[in-house]
């Protein structure tokens, strides 16, 4: 059992206390446990009662909860919770914007067991009338409610890639197919992803179907089935799955159909015929061909999305895209300076271990108190430790970076002569995320303005399926990055993703660098890389604009410029 597995139910205990009334310093003590040992890398499941007692923030109580969900998978204290909890009030536990303490009233106070209940009793007015709630937690828990609800059995595309791989490996096994391969959004390389979309070849349908319903980790839904569809789910968690069957000569042609967008497929792009009208007017032998007779370049699937790339295409100007081995550094990572799990050398050297040539370190700032950021003087000691990492790891070269926060009216929090002391400075907003778009706009325009900005970290702090992003006027946004040479962050971290792929492109036409940013708090979280490095590509990113494809000498020589500029106009 892994640690992630561990803390879930640490946490998920903690909450489920708070709701049936335990004493608070016990609670206390499960959250600052889950707090210390976030931070940790040991594996705790291999350790034992003695050895859990010695982790700091962990008791004798606690360490015997954490040995008992090692060993037997969970504690009998969570069971009892569980046992004695309506299980949707357990749900309710993961709707942003309201805690355990709140729950707890909804639910002794109105009686409401299920999401669907609170939905009721909040557009009936009557959640607002209970004490400490008022209209605006009301409209909170409503627009939470119906974000959950318009993304209930959703996939972050990092998740969805992992389980596609297994239903493709677990249908290979049936002798019927011939070929299966990923389509709809999950050959596009979308960023959430609805269901598991297969295209499945073989001679005989109704063999076809019945072997893959016969398999017990799939579930078929009959009603929704059709003659060349198999609808239903997969595994215990019911994850939706749509596979279409086709006849092996039809199999180029279906592909290509249902892996292209609406617009893609049906715009017009010669005398007035679609490429939707193309590939049914005769057979091809590869998607290539299809193009071809369109007299187009092949337009690779992550960019079917009917935006920049039919023009592109019929012109022979698709960009070579950014690929894995162009990057040359990873920026905007974060140790245990702040928030972190792992130290700065381990950070450094697992880095320079992966054969990147520098590491851009951001650990919190002040104003991030809750993430532990850092003071003026915790700045100089993290500096100092930087400097003597880098005269045991050369070549390989740590830069000075720091996460600072926007403050609400668009300042950086740190004074002129502290962001001079950095090597570069990444600017985001952690904090009263709760604007209009006006304020949302006006916030970030501002930092930007800031000479000391290098790159604006992700720009809408949206979570995907977690929470919507602060609305802001990204072609605003993006116009005034490239007026004060500002780099926008692709932030590559799968929940967020965050600048959106269906901007890059607009970015790249104004002639503003992105940098594809993993935002690791430790050191696994540098393979986020990759879906950072899709949503670029999707937007048409080529190396020549990727900021982190630079070298350490490129970089470090538009440091300095970016530097000396600000401090002249500082």
């Amino acid at each position: 059992m892994d640690n992630a597995t561990i803390l879930k139910q640490l946490k998920l205990q903690a909450s489920l206390m708070v709701l049936h009334d335990e004493n608070s310093f016990k609670i206390r003590g499960y959250q600052n446990a889950v707090f210390h040992l976030d931070k940790i890398d040991v594996d705790l499941a291999s350790l034992g009662l003695q050895e859990l007692e010695k982790i700091e923030g962990v008791g004798k109580g606690i360490a015997a909860t954490i040995f008992q969900i090692s060993s037997t998978g969970i504690s009998e204290a969570l069971s009892e919770y569980l046992e004695a909890t309506p299980e949707g009030i357990v749900e309710l536990l993961d709707i942003k914007g309201i805690g355990p303490k709140k729950i707890k009233v909804l639910w002794k106070d109105l009686g409401i067991e299920s999401g669907h209940e609170l939905k009721e009793a909040a557009n009936a007015g009557l959640v607002a009338k209970l004490k400490g709630f008022g209209d605006k937690t009301q409209q909170v828990i409503i627009d939470a409610l119906e974000f959950k609800e318009a993304n209930a059995n959703k996939l972050h595309y990092a998740d969805a890639e992992a389980l596609i791989e297994e239903v493709i490996e677990k249908l290979k096994s049936i002798s019927d197919i011939e070929n299966v391969q990923a389509i709809g959004g999950l050959r596009r390389n979308l960023e959430i992803i609805d269901r598991l979309e297969l295209l499945i070849s073989g001679e005989d349908f109704d063999d076809m179907e019945t072997a893959i319903s016969d398999l017990p980790e799939f579930t078929q839904d009959l009603k929704a089935s059709g003659p060349i569809t198999w609808r239903g789910t997969y595994m215990e968690n019911r994850i939706p799955c749509e596979f279409t069957f086709t006849d092996p000569s039809a199999f180029v042609k279906d592909l290509f159909l249902r892996s292209g967008s609406d617009l893609h497929l049906g715009t017009p792009i010669t005398d007035k015929q679609t490429l939707r009208d193309i590939v049914n007017a005769k057979p091809y032998g590869s998607e290539e061909e299809i193009y071809a007779a369109a007299g187009m370049e092949y337009i690779l699937p992550e960019l079917r999305e009917g935006t920049f790339e039919l023009e592109a295409a019929k012109k022979n100007e698709l960009p070579k895209l950014v690929e894995m081995g162009d990057l040359k550094g990873i920026l905007h990572n974060h140790s245990t300076y702040s928030d972190g799990k792992h130290s700065l050398d381990q950070m450094a050297t697992y880095c320079k271990e992966l054969g990147y040539e520098y590491l851009g370190i951001c650990d919190h700032s002040k104003s991030a108190f809750y993430a532990n950021g850092l003071n003026e003087d915790r700045i100089i000691a993290q500096h100092e430790e930087i400097d003597r990492l880098n005269e045991k790891l050369a070549p390989f070269k740590i830069l000075k970076g720091i996460e600072s926060d926007i403050l609400y009216d668009g300042q950086l929090d740190y004074e002129d002569d502290v962001l001079a002391s950095f090597d570069f400075i990444v600017a985001s907003v952690h904090s009263v995320l709760k604007m209009n778009k006006q304020k949302a706009t006006q916030r970030l325009l501002t930092a930007i303005e800031n000479p000391y900005t290098t790159i604006l970290g992700h720009p809408t702090g949206r979570l995907l399926l977690r929470r919507e992003g602060y609305p802001i006027d990204h072609k605003a946004v993006i116009d005034h990055c490239a007026k004060h040479n500002v780099v926008i962050e692709i932030n590559a971290n799968p929940w967020r993703l965050d600048l959106d792929w269906r901007w890059a492109n607009y970015a790249l036409e104004q002639g503003v660098m992105l940098s594809i940013n993993p935002d690791a708090h430790q050191m696994s979280g540098y393979h986020h890389m990759k879906y950072g490095l899709l949503v670029g590509r999707k937007g048409g990113l080529t190396a020549e604009m990727t900021y982190n494809a630079l070298t350490l000498d490129e970089i470090s020589k538009h440091f300095k410029k970016k530097k000396a500029q600000a401090k002249t106009n500082a």
